[in-house]
């Protein structure tokens, strides 16, 4: 008898021994099992690991193997009563979970927020883990706010703006953004956000029950005096934005407008939370400091992740504010899940602060201007008159792409998803209506070749939706 056969003999045996048995019943033991089967004490600790996992037995040490109780069945289909106790679904769930959901075998993604697995910096992040698992003061509680040598780093990277008491550890961006619309607004408040902006950003304000108002954008960034008038006519006291490389539209703020931004949070008594995710996405030139170092006088709250830039799975950033303000950050941060574990913070300080991060960041820049321009030319090749008016990004990992007025971008990203070519329409990125058809295409997860080839059927899927 082979072994899959044996051990499978032994299954069903304790499962007709557990059906004729009461709940808290003893079984046959090991070497009751070995001699009635003829099997090995492997195939009878297999069997029973087995049972345990299905619910079925408990192993009690010394004592040997018992029937667990019978839970009550229940008719598993009947869930409506769900859907009256829960109320209405949060706005901007669904756009998330299908920003977030991974694309099928297959499928060619042009759509996604991080790094293509190729261009992670996988071994120097398992090096510095390892190293950082082996020290035991990595897994002691450490201070709530986090490292104080990783506050320092991070505090440093705003150009000293802030000091490290002034940051909090956080595990990824996502996290931080939530913390800071609960920590700096109270449900029912105004938060102004640039349109189109980051659909992660406009989700977690309305989860945190924040009204958000849209100010119109553009190739330098938001219009500053549509900010200032939009300040005067809701009464907000919090601006989102990304100054750098801004997703998705991947717009820069322009020197002036840098300074006119501030000017005009500043006569709002307003703060002004910098997501500064694409700090280490640069491409092409070298990017402005963070608009935290031009501020005098505490209205920055700065934000500042790892994860885009190294790999999905390093869920570290920081948030920092001087003031009253940063104490409320960290006062919540508390309430949300005490701290990030130590032995991510400390591999995380060891990987930032070797030479591993620096060429990191000098690979990544060549790797993803290589793709980027693989996929405007194969754009200007498939689509030469939609994508004449295309701009190019110096930075971040994607492409804001206008499309033919009259064509409905989900109508185009079902099109595409039909020929396993995954996009991400515009609309979501939008807290109003949009100002036209877009979508975002992200350059980052593709090798050339394969983004040559999802132009070709994205090609396909606009002139199908275009029909239609």
């Amino acid at each position: 008898m082979g072994d899959d056969n044996a051990g499978e003999s032994v299954i069903q045996a304790l499962r007709a021994a557990v059906a004729a048995s009461v709940p808290g019943a003893r079984l046959p033991s090991v070497r009751e099992l070995i001699a009635r089967h003829h099997v090995s004490p492997f195939t009878v600790q297999a069997a029973i690991r087995r049972l345990t996992v299905e619910g079925l037995v408990e192993s009690r040490p010394g004592s040997g193997t018992f029937v667990l109780s019978r839970p009550v069945e229940v008719d598993a289909d009947d869930l409506g009563w769900q859907a009256v106790a829960l109320g209405p679904r949060a706005d901007g769930e669904g756009a998330m979970q299908e920003l977030l959901s991974l694309p099928r075998p297959g499928a060619i993604p042009l759509s996604g927020g991080y790094l293509d697995a190729e261009l992670a910096p996988t071994a120097a992040l398992g090096a510095a883990l390892a190293r950082a698992a082996r020290r035991p003061a990595s897994w002691d509680r450490g201070p709530v706010e986090g490292r104080l040598d990783l506050r320092a780093w991070f505090a440093r990277e705003t150009g000293s703006a802030l000091r490290a008491e002034d940051m909090s550890i956080c595990p990824g961006g996502q996290s931080a953004l939530a913390t800071a619309f609960r920590a700096l607004a109270s449900p029912g408040d105004t938060v102004l956000v640039d349109a189109p902006t980051y659909l992660g950003a406009i989700a977690a304000a309305r989860a945190a029950g924040l009204r958000v108002v849209p100010v119109p954008s553009d190739a330098q960034g938001v219009r500053p005096e549509l900010l200032e008038a939009a300040f005067a006519r809701t009464g907000a006291r919090l601006y989102y934005c990304q100054p750098l490389y801004a997703n998705p539209h991947g717009a820069t703020l322009g020197p002036r407008r840098r300074a006119e931004v501030l000017a005009a949070v500043r006569r709002a008594g307003a703060f002004l939370i910098e997501d500064d995710y694409a700090r280490d996405l640069v491409i092409d030139g070298d990017p402005p400091p963070p608009l935290a170092a031009m501020d005098a006088g505490g209205h920055v709250v700065y934000l500042r992740s790892l994860t885009k830039a190294a790999a999905a799975g390093l869920r570290v950033a920081a948030i920092g504010a001087r003031g009253a303000a940063g104490a409320r950050l960290r006062a919540v941060r508390v309430l949300d899940d005490f701290f990030v574990a130590g032995p991510l913070q400390e591999a995380a300080l060891d990987f930032v602060t070797s030479p591993a991060w620096v060429r990191h960041r000098r690979t990544l820049r060549s790797h993803l201007r290589q793709r980027r321009d693989a996929l405007v030319a194969a754009l200007h090749r498939e689509l030469p008159e939609e994508a004449r008016t295309l701009a190019v990004p110096a930075g971040g990992l994607h492409l804001w792409w206008r499309l033919p007025d009259g064509v409905d971008d989900v109508a185009v990203a079902a099109e595409a998803l039909a020929r396993d070519v995954v996009v991400s329409p515009g609309r979501p990125w939008y807290a109003a209506e949009p100002d036209g058809p877009h979508l975002r295409l992200t350059f980052a997860l593709a090798a050339p070749a394969q983004l040559a080839e999802g132009v070709v059927r994205l090609a396909a899927a606009v002139a199908a939706a275009s029909i239609h």
